[in-house]
């Protein structure tokens, strides 16, 4: 809803023919990453497309994590994700040369992301800890940030290992979410524990965005 107002797209590259190709492609490249860095903590993903340069900037906060001992690990997954980009493109004839490039970018103390809470949450969960205390605790972790305003988290699944799967929530603070002025960071995580999938929702508030006059 606020892509293009408050928030900026993900993906930046031209219209071509190949325009369906793209978006298919896009979403490779964040499955593979997500599937095989998703410990390191990443915040968002994005790409940029030029005639034949393929730019993927990654935020995490653990970058350590994804470049590894003497930069082996960013290139480990650079040829994952080349070699899975080259075959879709033979599968579906799209021809002509790229060259891909990855970029790892830190997650600044400061900054708060609604996607590295999720995954927290996530890890905190599979290792059976109990639910409301990891609610809580992220909670009065993100009340001490000064930018966040607001917040609301929500689980839903077979909770600390119940028969019957339900929704709970929690938070504090405003969340205007159809403000479209607002600035509210969303996130989205998956805890796979041995009872089932919990599926974790993260909303943050960090105030208002103004158009500078």
């Amino acid at each position: 809803m606020r892509i293009g107002i408050t928030a900026p797209w993900v993906s930046r590259w031209f219209f071509t023919k190949a325009q369906k190709f793209f978006v298919e492609e896009d979403v490779v490249i964040r499955e593979i990453i997500n599937e095989r860095i998703m410990h390191a903590g990443i915040a968002n993903i994005e790409i940029e497309r030029t005639a034949e340069k393929v730019r993927v900037n990654i935020k995490a906060s653990r970058p350590g994590l994804i470049i590894g001992r003497g930069g082996k690990g960013i290139e480990e997954l650079k040829n994952i994700v080349q070699k899975k980009m080259e075959k879709a493109r033979r599968k579906r004839e799209i021809s002509g040369a790229f060259s891909l490039n990855l970029n790892v970018e830190e997650l600044k103390r400061l900054e708060v992301s609604a996607a590295v809470v999720g995954q927290q949450i996530a890890s905190d969960l599979e290792r059976r800890m109990p639910f409301r205390l990891i609610m809580r605790r992220q909670l009065e972790t993100l009340e001490q940030k000064r930018e966040v305003k607001g917040v609301k988290v929500q689980l839903a699944g077979r909770l600390n290992g119940a028969e019957i799967a339900r929704t709970e929530k929690l938070g504090f603070g405003r969340m205007p979410a159809q403000t479209i002025r607002a600035d509210i960071d969303y996130g989205e995580a998956t805890a796979r524990t041995t009872y089932g999938a919990i599926g974790i929702k993260v909303w943050i508030y960090k105030g208002d965005i103004f158009e500078e006059k």
